[in-house]
């Protein structure tokens, strides 16, 4: 199992970068999950006894990276789970897509899920079923055969960024559930949580949480000069 890349911690709260390909939460597919792998590190850290608890507040698709957090107490996780449901938290997510995105735009769309297939579609209209989701993004950088975005959720959906982004043919590395030509060998894709910031559980001090960036040569070339 990959090793659990803490970005912080302290009594009340873990954040943790998750890696390609980990379920964030057991599935019925009965793979090890983020959640499992967290618990076991505060057990032997802490050589807590029994059960450890710890509340998975949002979650990331298994494909994409970056940053998680998870509650280490219940009065944490009623809390965080509220300023979630609010959309309180601020969060920038980093993709890298073919195509040739305009600097800057924002994207509307009816996104309609299709549970069997864990997939969302656009639709030409909202309806009870297809429900507006609206991002933003920002172009950061031209690579050779890529570019790099800053995206901005303003709704909450179902792969929103993935489905959206296809949508504008905008298709992010790897993701051929969504339209891209190939997969990429770790069964990732180029969608990484970079930043989330929220207000503390107990202090109430708006904290920021970065994410590093996966170790592979694209992802580092979004950094180099």
């Amino acid at each position: 199992m990959t090793q659990l890349h803490v970005i912080y911690e302290d009594n009340h709260l873990l954040v943790v970068n998750k890696a390609a390909g980990m379920l964030a939460q057991g599935d019925k597919t009965g793979d090890p999950s983020l959640v499992d792998q967290a618990k076991t590190y505060i057990k032997h850290k802490y050589k807590k006894p029994g059960a450890v608890f710890l509340g998975l507040v949002h979650r990331l698709d298994r494909p994409t990276t970056g940053a998680l957090v998870l509650a280490r107490t219940s009065k944490a996780l009623t809390r965080l789970n509220a300023q979630f449901k609010n959309r309180e938290p601020k969060k920038v997510y980093w993709a890298i897509v073919s195509g040739s995105p305009e600097q800057n735009a924002k994207l509307v769309h009816f996104l309609k899920k299709n549970s069997p297939q864990n997939k969302s579609y656009p639709q030409l209209k909202e309806s009870k079923e297809a429900k507006k989701a609206i991002l933003e993004y920002t172009f950061l950088k031209k690579l050779d055969s890529y570019s790099l975005l800053e995206i901005r959720l303003k709704t909450g959906r179902h792969h929103q960024i993935r489905a959206q982004l296809a949508a504008a043919k905008l298709h992010i590395k790897g993701d051929v559930k969504y339209g891209a030509k190939r997969a990429n060998k770790n069964g990732g894709i180029h969608l990484h949580a970079r930043t989330l910031s929220l207000s503390h559980p107990t202090n109430k001090e708006i904290i920021t949480f970065l994410a590093p960036l996966p170790d592979d040569k694209i992802w580092k070339a979004c950094l180099s000069n």
